[in-house]
């Protein structure tokens, strides 16, 4: 009988594995009546079978640059990471390249690597630079990763990573807290508007209320 964190480390995999695998039901786990979970050595001869498949995960290179006049850095990025994986003795499964801002998060591709890491399909994670995945939360995606079993290398090129595009996404940010500004102020301007209108030109209620106490 092997505890969930023995059985792994028998197979060479994380316990999250295991949980998907038994979630998914690839490989159930037993359970004791106190309905925790265990494993056995016909359990381990089932997981020998199905352990190529987790061998198989990707290693993925993303690239990014925020606007289409900047096709060429792209290509550059793009050799550039090609030539560090080859130092280093990776072999990339894809190339994934990107067009659109570090603040987008609603970037198509960038979801979709997302969504693969978090379904434990991607083993290796490769980027010029922290910021051609995301200009902030980096930290909070690396972690992400990393409970899926995906390690994100980054290369740290700094000549793939223009100040000209982190002074546009600068100018971006504050545009955003601009608009943001103008909108309470045209709120509050409207909202003053409204109040002196009611002020200055009472309904029918109100007319009907000094009416009586005229009467009275």
């Amino acid at each position: 009988m092997y505890k969930p964190h023995e059985f792994a480390k028998k197979l060479g995999v994380t316990v999250k594995t295991l949980q998907r695998w038994d979630a998914s039901g690839k490989l159930p786990a037993k359970r004791t009546l106190s309905n925790y979970r265990y494993y056995t050595d016909d359990d381990l001869r089932i997981a020998q079978g199905l352990q190529p498949l987790e061998a198989k995960k990707k290693v993925i290179v993303y690239c990014r640059v925020s606007s289409n006049n900047q096709k060429p850095e792209l290509a550059n990025q793009i050799k550039a990471m090609e030539l560090f994986c080859s130092s280093r003795g990776l072999a990339i499964d894809e190339t994934i390249k990107e067009i659109g801002g570090g603040l987008n998060f609603k970037r198509k591709k960038f979801l979709s690597l997302v969504f693969s890491i978090i379904q434990g399909e991607i083993k290796t994670l490769v980027i010029a630079h922290k910021d051609r995945l995301c200009r902030f939360a980096f930290d909070f995606v690396e972690e992400l990763a990393t409970s899926y079993g995906c390690e994100i290398i980054v290369a740290n090129h700094e000549s793939l990573s223009p100040q000209q595009e982190l002074v546009e996404d600068l100018m971006a940010i504050i545009h955003c807290f601009s608009c943001r500004l103008y909108g309470l102020r045209s709120y509050s301007t409207e909202l003053k508007s409204k109040l002196k209108e009611t002020i200055d030109n009472p309904g029918q209620e109100e007319l009907d209320l000094k009416g009586k106490e005229t009467q009275c």
